[in-house]
């Protein structure tokens, strides 16, 4: 039995399917968006993340310089402060420090500070630093100077001291050697008993039963260290019986013998370096007695000069 054979008959070509290509594409830039989208994001991130890093260095750093600087602001202004009184080259020093300061606190006081401007300001810090360990030590030096100083201040006003009470105790000797040796000398002392008439006529006599009056006589010597001007005498006359002739009240103060009566006090006008003759006379109310009569010169509390005048019994026409 045979069978027909079999023809093949061409079939119509089918047309060709692109979705898929079109959705690999699709799907190919999806992913290649998704991809630039998380690359994108993750550049992102980074960036912020860098920048963050940036700004937190900048804050960590500004932090750490102002700290810094706290404490050697602190450091000037004690420095400044406690030596106020700065002169000189002290003073521009105090300056240089100061305005360091105020440099340094300009670029602190800026929010967009730079790092750069952070160094710069760190720097400056370190050459403040530097300058107060400079004005210190200049401080020491100066107070070292000073206490040398006053040490030898101290010493020189101790010897002006010394010297001013040497000074002061040779002027009071000198002055008591000059007042001592400024006192007067007399000489040529001379003791005349005087009898006076009722015309005032007088006459010498020797008898104290005639005697009205002594008239003591004498010359101040010449002395280079007497100034010139009035000098007061003292004259003290002891009669026979050793009581002074006085009026009971007048007393004088002598270097030697304490306080003395005296009776008469004369005031002489003495010519520096001269000789000066003195004359006055002595009268007493009582009558005078037989014997001596001790008569002594003062001057300047010293005893300058005496004599003595022997007055007799007179006979009945004596």
């Amino acid at each position: 039995m045979s069978y027909p054979q079999a023809t093949n008959t061409p079939q119509p070509e089918q047309p060709k399917d692109n979705r898929k290509i079109v959705y690999g594409v699709l799907i190919a830039a999806l992913i290649g968006t998704w991809g630039y989208i998380f690359y994108d994001k993750s550049q992102t991130r980074q960036a912020v993340t860098q920048l963050e890093t940036r700004i937190n260095n900048v804050d960590s750093a500004r932090s750490a310089v102002q700290q810094e600087f706290t404490v050697v602001s602190a450091k000037a202004d004690s420095l400044t402060q406690n030596n106020i009184q700065l002169q000189g080259t002290l003073a521009e020093r105090g300056s240089e420090i100061q305005k360091l300061k105020s440099n340094i606190s300009s670029i602190l006081k800026k929010k967009n500070a730079t790092q750069a401007e952070l160094a710069q300001a760190k720097q400056m810090i370190g050459e403040l630093n530097g300058k107060m360990d400079g004005l210190v030590a200049e401080l020491e030096k100066v107070k070292g100077e000073n206490q040398q100083l006053t040490t030898e201040k101290t010493q020189l006003t101790a010897d002006k001291q010394t010297l001013q009470e040497n000074l002061d105790k040779t002027s009071t000797e000198k002055k008591q050697i000059e007042d001592v040796a400024s006192t007067l000398h007399a000489s040529n002392i001379g003791i005349t008993a005087l009898k006076i008439g009722s015309s005032g006529k007088e006459k010498v006599t020797t008898t104290a039963k005639r005697t009205d009056a002594m008239r003591v006589s004498f010359v101040l010597d010449p002395n280079r260290i007497t100034t010139t001007g009035t000098k007061d005498i003292y004259v003290c006359v002891t009669a026979p019986d050793g009581k002074v002739i006085s009026d009971g009240g007048s007393s004088f103060d002598t270097r030697e013998e304490g306080s003395k009566s005296f009776t008469s006090k004369v005031s002489v006008n003495y010519e520096q370096n001269k000789v000066t003759p003195v004359s006055f006379d002595i009268k007493q109310t009582d009558k005078y007695q037989v014997g001596d009569y001790k008569i002594e010169i003062y001057n300047n509390g010293f005893k300058i000069g005496e004599g003595v005048k022997k007055l007799k019994k007179g006979g009945l026409f004596s």
